[in-house]
């Protein structure tokens, strides 16, 4: 009993930086249709900034807001040569993400090397029902369910949200009200590199991170937002946790090695019940 709450445990952690990863890619595809395939980048590069600047001296906390400021910045460097030309097709969007997340290896090998990072977190284990784990991962889940209920007022409460919601149901309707759909499509790719660069924060101490860590953090990422079909950041939080928990209890009573093929077989599955919901939701609107 103990180790299933250690496993559970430790797979709500890993589940919240596929949760942050997917929920930025939703953030930016619901706003403009684009499937954003540098999000893990933005986590890996936060999180290497965050190593840097930890060894220089800089103090806990403003290291890692820092790293997470930086994360944004190239989530809008990203935007701006995704989205930044009007009238680019989603489909050559998506493209120039993939490429740009093939370039950032080279950045970082250049920057940082090959070599794994990692930094220290929150100290000490906490012991629960005799099971015991590192006391970093409540700060993990707490700051994610923070950063989910922030999401949910910012599209539901505030201007920015609602212009950001209208991009999304109509471009052209929230154009013809004097919203400029390119500077919310960028300040979505904003979003999505700071939420991206927080899951790499957050995850580091708790996993050595190298330079093609994002595309671990990318399947499983795209998993959860795909069960919360790339616009309900509910549901993406959600599937981020099932899936952490299914690859703690694949980890811990199976084989590690499967950890990816849990993540594939979700999104597949994901996929499979997204398609059978289509043409249902099609007849009931018939």
């Amino acid at each position: 009993m103990s180790d299933l709450l250690q496993y559970l445990i430790t797979g709500l952690g890993g589940g919240c930086a596929f949760a942050l990863v997917g929920s930025g890619m939703v953030v930016i595809h619901r706003v403009t249709r684009v499937v954003n395939f540098a999000q893990g980048s933005f986590a890996v590069l936060a999180a290497m900034t965050t190593s840097t600047l930890l060894a220089s001296g800089l103090p806990h906390g403003a290291a890692e807001v820092l790293a997470v400021a930086v994360g944004a910045g190239a989530g809008l460097l990203v935007g701006l040569v995704a989205i930044g030309r009007p009238g680019t097709p989603p489909g050559a969007s998506l493209i120039i993400t993939l490429g740009l997340a093939v370039c950032a290896y080279a950045v970082e090998v250049l920057i940082w090397g090959d070599q794994p990072r990692s930094f220290g977190g929150v100290p000490g284990a906490v012991e629960l029902a005799g099971a015991r784990f590192q006391a970093h991962y409540l700060l993990i889940i707490g700051v994610t369910l923070v950063v989910f209920a922030i999401l949910a007022i910012l599209f539901a409460r505030t201007d920015v949200g609602r212009a950001l919601s209208a991009c999304a149901s109509n471009p052209y309707a929230a154009r013809v009200v004097g919203i400029s759909v390119t500077r919310m499509g960028l300040f979505s790719f904003a979003i999505g590199g700071a939420l991206g660069g927080l899951a790499g924060v957050l995850v580091t101490p708790i996993q050595l991170v190298t330079f093609d860590y994002d595309v671990t953090l990318i399947v499983g990422g795209f998993a959860a937002a795909i069960l919360g079909g790339l616009v309900r950041p509910a549901l993406t939080l959600v599937g981020g946790l099932l899936l952490g928990v299914a690859q703690a209890l694949v980890a811990g009573y199976g084989n590690a090695a499967y950890q990816m093929e849990v993540a594939l077989v979700l999104m597949l599955a994901a996929m499979i019940w997204q398609a059978a919901r289509q043409p249902a939701a099609q007849r009931e609107a018939a």
